[in-house]
């Protein structure tokens, strides 16, 4: 039997029956489990959301009644197998006036479904990067999808794990303003990183730290290749109007190519190997006054860069704590200084914050 034709003889209380929105969210890792929490504590307050379905890369459960909060995580791992299929069935033969998608992961196969769902007029709430930092072709179908829908993409999360960088940059296109240049930190684990390190103790063992605070993703290669980085620089720039393609942007990574064709597993046993290099970087930035940050430049040449760099202590970046974003937009109207955007830029609770903060505004 498929999991939309379950049938539910006593839907739970605490399924919002009158919820003008029936959402379905993919992702139970750290973001999904964050955002499930928040969910609970919502519903309490009688959030307009209903939830259909929930589902990981190895379960899903669907229930066109509606699920109950309490207990779900134990029930999906119960559950049958991920059938992707089933999310748009069971959100389209909803009765409520909202459909949407949350995507919590940081799938392709996930990314995939977007442009389909949208067309569909299912809106997509994400923290999943892929479909709008990838190829220019993809971002492409996620606007004519969303035209075509009359669907909402609401991104919030891809970049800056919620900050108002992504409206700030679409305001001032839509005020007839054009973004000249960017230059920021946009990866809240590669701030937390070099924000911390001193020289005092080994990298990996902070990327450690960094790993276990649920900062980095579980292989931490995916933010030390830059390619995390460089698809938030993509999806920024094509929002400003600038189209680019993945092979413009230069790519500086801090995984030496022996370490990257590694599984997992032996990967993380072999962290210390990137010590020496990180050292040396320090050292030699430290001789000349200068701090080390990850940063992300757009030139406004059309050049786009994404690598380690020294900067000076009056750098707008030296000064980051913690796990910051900073994005620094100069514009037509921001020639002279930069419209600046800065604050928390990791974490779960954040990034979950930011995907409930879209699905609730299209209800609003």
């Amino acid at each position: 039997m498929s999991a939309l034709a379950l049938a539910v003889a006593h839907p739970p209380r605490s399924v919002a029956d009158d919820a003008a929105a029936a959402i379905v969210i993919l992702g139970t890792g750290l973001v999904g489990g964050a955002l499930l929490r928040l969910l609970e504590e919502t519903a309490a307050r009688r959030a307009p959301l209903k939830l259909l379905g929930v589902a990981n890369s190895r379960h899903s459960l669907f229930e066109p009644a509606g699920l109950a909060l309490g207990q779900l995580l134990p029930r999906l791992e119960q559950a049958a197998g991920c059938d992707l299929d089933a999310v748009a069935a069971v959100l389209l033969a909803s009765e409520q006036p909202l459909r949407i998608v949350i995507d919590a992961t940081p799938a392709a196969a996930v990314a995939r479904r977007h442009a389909r769902w949208l067309a569909q007029g299912i809106h997509v709430v994400t923290a999943n990067k892929i479909a709008q930092g990838s190829r220019l072709q993809e971002w492409h179908e996620v606007q004519r999808a969303r035209r075509h829908g009359g669907s909402e993409y609401g991104d919030s999360a891809t970049v800056g794990a919620g900050l108002p960088a992504l409206s700030s940059l679409r305001r001032l296109r839509r005020s007839g303003d054009r973004l000249l240049a960017l230059d920021g930190v946009l990866s809240g684990s590669l701030s937390f990183l070099f924000n911390h390190y001193d020289g005092s103790r080994p990298f990996s063992a902070l990327l450690g730290e960094a790993r276990e605070r649920g900062y980095t993703e579980p292989d931490p290669r995916a933010d030390l290749s830059g390619a995390d980085v460089a698809r938030k620089l993509l999806i920024l720039a094509r929002s400003a109007g600038i189209e680019l393609e993945e092979s413009d942007v230069v790519v500086e990574g801090l995984v030496p190519a022996h370490l990257a064709r590694l599984d997992s597993d032996e990967f993380l046993s072999r962290l210390g190997e990137i010590d020496t290099f990180i050292e040396h970087r320090f050292r030699e930035a430290a001789a000349q006054g200068r701090v080390l940050r990850y940063l992300a430049s757009l030139g406004e040449d059309g050049s786009a860069r994404v690598g380690l760099r020294a900067v000076a202590a009056d750098h707008p970046c030296a000064a980051l704590r913690g796990a910051d974003n900073l994005f620094a937009f100069t514009s037509e109207r921001y020639r002279d200084r930069p419209l600046v955007v800065v604050g928390p830029g990791a974490g779960a609770d954040v990034t979950a914050q930011a995907l409930l903060g879209d699905a609730l505004e299209l209800i609003s």
